[in-house]
C-alpha cells in the first residue's frame, strides 16, 4: 500500500472507498507543518538569529523588559531570554524528535514480531508490554532520571524505554490483521520467508497508525522534556532549554512574567503544531478511522 499527500478526489471505482483527504489543501496540516519549519528553522539557525550568547551573564541588565535590544527581556543573571529561547528549541526539539524515534524502532520490531509470529513468542512479548503498559510512566521516568546524571541523552533514552509499548500494540493490532490477507497467503505459497512477508510486504502497510502516533508523539515527549527539565531531572544549567527556562521563571511571574511566559508559549504553539498535524495526518492517510486516533506515544 502506499499513500500520496496529493491524492485523487475521485473515489476507488474497485471498491467504492472515499477518497484520500490532500493533506496540501488541509488548512490544519499547512498551519501545523509551518509552525513546526519555523521551530525547526530558528533553532537550527540560532546563531544567526540569536544576538548574544545563551550563557554569557549580564549583571548590569538583570529583569530588563522586552525592548529593541531584548525582544524577550533578560532573566535572573542578565541573559537574553530570547537568545535563550531559540538555542533551547534545540534541545527541546531534538530530544523530543529522538526520543520519539526510538520508541517507534522499538515498538516496531516488538510489535511486528508479535503480530506475525503465533506461540509462545507472541505471548511472552505481548505479555512484556501489558506489564511495561501497566507501570505508571512518570514514576518510571522520576526513577530512571534519578538514578544517572541528568543529560540531553538520558532524557531521550528515558523517553524512550518508556514510550515503545502503545507502538508495539499498535503495530502488533495491524502485522497480525494484515498477515491474513491474500496477498501474504499468496507469498507463503511461492515459498518467500517469514521474515521477507514481514520487512517486505507487511511492516509497510502497517505504517500509517504509526506515522499519526509518532506526530502525535513528538508532542508528548517535548511535554516530558520540559517535564523534567523543570523539575531539575532533564538538561542541566546553564544550557537552555524550555523547561528549564520556564522553572527558572516559576518566581517571578509577578515582577518578570516575560522570562516563563516566552518558553511556555513556545512550547504550547509546538505541542499544538504536533497535535494538529497528527490529526489532518489521520485524516488524509487513513479517514476509515474516524475518532479513533492512535494513542500518543
Amino acid at each position: 500500500m502506499r499513500f500520496s499527500i496529493l491524492a485523487s478526489d475521485a473515489a476507488d471505482p474497485r471498491t467504492g472507498a472515499a477518497p484520500t483527504r490532500s493533506l496540501a489543501r488541509s488548512p490544519l496540516f499547512v498551519a501545523a507543518c509551518a509552525a513546526l519549519l519555523l521551530m525547526v528553522a530558528v533553532g537550527l539557525f540560532a546563531a544567526l538569529v540569536a544576538p548574544f550568547s545563551p550563557t554569557a551573564i549580564d549583571a548590569a541588565h538583570v529583569f530588563q523588559g522586552p525592548s529593541p535590544r531584548h525582544p524577550f527581556g533578560t532573566d535572573r543573571f542578565g541573559r537574553d531570554v530570547w537568545t535563550r529561547l531559540v538555542y533551547g528549541a534545540r534541545i527541546s526539539l531534538g530530544v523530543g524528535a529522538l526520543a520519539v524515534l526510538l520508541a517507534i524502532a522499538i515498538g516496531l520490531a516488538v510489535g511486528a514480531v508479535a503480530g506475525y509470529w503465533r506461540g509462545p513468542v507472541r505471548a511472552l512479548l505481548l505479555a512484556f508490554t501489558d506489564i511495561a503498559l501497566a507501570l505508571p510512566r512518570v514514576v518510571l521516568l522520576l526513577l530512571l532520571a534519578a538514578l544517572w546524571r541528568p543529560s540531553a541523552a538520558l532524557v531521550i533514552v528515558v523517553l524512550g524505554l518508556t514510550g515503545w509499548m502503545s507502538v508495539a500494540r499498535l503495530v502488533q493490532g495491524e502485522v497480525r490483521s494484515l498477515a491474513a490477507r491474500p496477498f501474504v497467503e499468496g507469498a507463503r505459497a511461492l515459498g518467500i520467508s517469514r521474515v521477507r512477508i514481514l520487512w517486505r510486504h507487511i511492516l509497510p502497510n502497517a505504517l500509517t497508525p504509526v506515522i499519526v502516533a509518532a506526530a502525535l508523539g513528538i508532542g508528548n515527549a517535548i511535554m516530558l522534556e520540559a517535564g523534567l527539565s523543570f523539575l531539575g531531572l532533564g538538561v542541566q544549567p546553564p544550557t537552555p532549554s524550555w523547561g528549564s527556562m520556564i522553572a527558572s521563571g516559576r518566581d517571578t511571574l509577578v515582577n518578570a512574567p516575560w522570562v516563563a511566559a516566552a518558553p511556555g508559549l513556545a512550547l504550547v504553539l509546538v505541542v499544538v503544531a504536533c497535535t494538529l498535524l497528527g490529526d489532518a495526518l489521520q485524516d488524509a492517510l487513513d479517514p476509515t478511522r474516524g475518532s479513533r486516533a492512535p494513542p500518543a506515544l
